[in-house]
C-alpha cells in the first residue's frame, strides 16, 4: 500500500461498505463474503478507482464521493468474482493464505457466490449516474476477462504461440480490469473524453506492465521472494513474453519442445532460465516493462498536478523498481 496521508484510499469505511453489499440471506454466501473482507489484500484496483476520482477533483466530503466508493466496490467485486472462478479452474488450494472457497464449500457454492458478486455489482451500477454506460463498460470488461482466460487455454492446447495472442491474454487477465478501474470514475463524474482516455491508457499500460512483471518473475524470480515455485507458466504450457522472445531465436525448437511437454522433464525449467538469460530475452522483457510503465505515467500528463495523480505515477514506476 502506498504511504500517503492526504489522499483517500480503501479504508475501514470501504471495507464496511463492501461487507454491506455482500450481505446475503444464505449463510455460505455470507461466509465467502466475510472471507473476502477478512482476507483483505492490497485492494489495488479499487485504490486506482479512488485515486482517479481524486485526480479528477472529487474526494471525501463531496456529494459524489459515496458513489465513487460504490464504484470501487464494484471493481473489487468483479475482481473477486473472477478469482473465485480462477481458483476452481486452476485447482488452487489457497487464496491469500486461506483455503480456496471451492475447497471449503464445493464447486457449486463457489461459482454461484462469484455470480452473486456479479449480480450485486450490477445492482449498484444501475443506481448510479451514467449507469447504462458503466454497466456496458463492466460487461465488456467481464467479457474480456473470460476471453483472456479461455484464449490462454486455447493457445496452450494448439501450441499457437505468438505476441498478439500473448498481449490479448494479459489484457484480458489483468489490464482490462485496471483500465476499467482507472477510467470508470471519469464516466461516473462526466469528465471529458480526453480525461477518460488518459486514465484508460494509464490503467491499460499499468496492467500490461504489471502482468509482464509477474510473468518475468515466474521465470527469473526466486521462490522465497515470489512465494511460489518458479516455472509455473512453463508447466502449464503458457508462453509468456520471455519465452516468446526465445521462440524467435536460435533455440526455438528446444524452447517449443519444452513448452509442448509442459516442462515435464527434470531440468527443463533450469534450462529455460539459462537460455532466457543468455539470449537476452530477460533484458528485452525488462525493457518492454519499462516502456509500458512510462506510457502509463505519460498518459497522466494531461491531468492537473495533484497528490492523487502523483500516487498513480508512483504505481506505474513501481513496476520498474520491482525489477531491481
Amino acid at each position: 500500500m502506498v504511504n500517503v496521508v492526504s489522499v483517500a484510499l480503501p479504508d475501514a469505511a470501504f471495507e464496511t461498505r463492501l461487507r454491506e453489499v455482500l450481505r446475503s440471506r444464505v449463510e455460505f454466501i455470507e461466509l465467502i463474503g466475510d472471507d473476502l473482507v477478512a482476507a483483505g489484500g492490497k485492494r489495488t484496483r479499487p485504490m486506482i478507482t479512488l485515486l482517479a476520482a481524486q485526480a479528477l477533483g472529487v474526494g471525501p466530503g463531496s456529494s459524489q464521493w459515496p458513489e465513487v466508493i460504490d464504484l470501487g466496490v464494484c471493481v473489487e467485486l468483479l475482481h473477486s468474482a473472477s478469482l473465485l472462478h480462477d481458483d476452481l479452474i486452476d485447482d488452487a488450494d489457497t487464496r491469500r493464505g486461506q483455503q480456496a472457497a471451492f475447497r471449503r464449500f464445493g464447486n457449486v457454492v463457489s461459482v454461484m457466490s462469484g455470480d452473486f458478486m456479479l449480480a450485486r455489482l450490477l445492482t449498484l451500477l444501475a443506481g448510479m449516474p451514467s449507469g447504462t454506460a458503466l454497466t456496458r463498460a463492466f460487461g465488456e470488461t467481464a467479457s474480456q476477462i473470460c476471453e483472456g482466460e479461455v484464449l490462454q487455454f486455447q493457445v496452450a492446447a494448439y501450441a499457437d504461440y505468438g505476441l498478439e495472442h500473448y498481449l490479448n491474454i494479459i489484457h484480458g487477465k489483468t489490464a482490462a480490469l485496471t483500465e476499467l478501474a482507472a477510467c470508470a470514475p471519469a464516466m461516473l463524474l462526466g469528465s471529458s473524453e480526453a480525461q477518460r482516455e488518459a486514465l484508460a491508457t494509464f490503467g491499460r499500460e499499468y496492467g500490461l506492465a504489471f502482468q509482464m512483471q509477474d510473468d518475468l518473475l515466474d521465470l527469473a524470480g526466486e521462490e522465497n521472494v515470489i512465494g511460489k515455485p518458479v516455472g509455473g507458466d512453463l508447466r502449464e504450457g503458457k508462453a509468456t513474453l520471455p519465452t516468446l522472445l526465445m521462440l524467435d531465436g536460435p533455440h526455438a525448437d528446444e524452447v517449443r519442445e519444452v513448452l509442448e511437454r509442459r516442462a515435464a522433464q527434470p531440468g527443463d525449467v533450469q534450462r529455460m532460465q539459462l537460455l532466457a538469460g543468455e539470449s537476452g530475452a530477460l533484458e528485452r522483457t525488462r525493457e518492454e516493462i519499462r516502456v509500458r510503465a512510462r506510457r502509463a505515467a505519460e498518459a497522466l500528463d494531461s491531468l492537473p498536478p495533484t497528490e492523487a495523480r502523483d500516487v498513480l505515477l508512483s504505481l506505474a514506476y513501481r513496476q520498474i523498481e520491482r525489477m531491481h
